[in-house]
């Protein structure tokens, strides 16, 4: 058994693609452990492009089993999105890839809070992609997240947000100035990401702990680079996780 982790020494953007496409073809598992979709890897394969924000670039191999582990936060369209791209280029997903029930749900909330308070920032900005990935790790630690095991639970679902949505409406009105959110039209929207990414959810944890026992290959591929980790990179011109 052996695990290997490939992670930037600096910013990001250090060809680590190229690395994880080189070195997942023997590996029998690759696991995305970090981040959201504001990176990625960009990889070339006999003049093919395959962009990978969210599904880990050992994809392109057909006998290696894809995760996205509980560390990352996934935007549901995004996903779905590069769910269909890869179909639509031939590569099958099905058995080879699995996103973590624990894994946290950026949504359409954190998303708007991201880019307002960019804004609000002004010259002080930190330069944030406004894709909510922070606001949505702030709500993880917070204890106030939604996670992807929650798909398969709408009542769940409808518990958690319609929990929160007095305050996060008092916070998008009378902090941010932006219009309030519908619980209903949220609700209906995320039912559409339920159903697309439903075959994709499993416990990941259970999956890398039962490939570690079988001795078998795996990659873990980070996303960022060092200097961007929350606790040892540039704070705090950083992403909102360890990197």
């Amino acid at each position: 058994m052996s695990v290997s982790v490939v992670i930037g020494a600096q910013w990001g953007d250090e060809g680590k693609g190229k690395i994880v496409d080189m070195y997942s073809a023997k590996a029998d598992v690759v696991m995305r452990y970090q981040g959201g979709h504001n990176a990625g890897h960009t990889v070339w394969v006999n003049n093919t492009k395959y962009v990978h924000h969210l599904i880990p670039a050992g994809i392109i191999h057909k006998d290696v089993l894809n995760l996205i582990g509980n560390g990352v936060v996934v935007e549901p369209h995004a996903l779905i999105k590069e769910i269909k791209e890869l179909s639509d280029m031939g590569i099958s997903l099905s058995g080879r890839f699995f996103v973590s029930d624990r894994a946290h749900i950026i949504l359409p909330y954190h998303i708007a809070f991201d880019k307002r308070r960019e804004e609000m920032k002004g010259d002080k900005k930190i330069g944030t992609t406004g894709r909510g990935i922070g606001p949505c790790y702030s709500d993880k630690i917070n204890r106030a997240g939604v996670r992807i095991g929650d798909l398969l639970n709408p009542a769940l679902l409808r518990e958690k947000i319609g929990e929160q949505i007095e305050f996060l409406n008092a916070t998008a009105v009378n902090i941010y100035g932006i219009p309030p959110f519908n619980l209903e039209e949220m609700l209906n929207e995320i039912k559409k990401y339920s159903e697309a990414l439903k075959p994709y959810i499993a416990d990941t944890a259970v999956i890398v702990n039962d490939a570690i026992a079988e001795n078998k290959k795996i990659m873990l591929e980070g996303a960022q680079g060092t200097l961007l980790d929350i606790d040892f990179g540039t704070y705090p011109y950083v992403t909102s996780s360890n990197g």
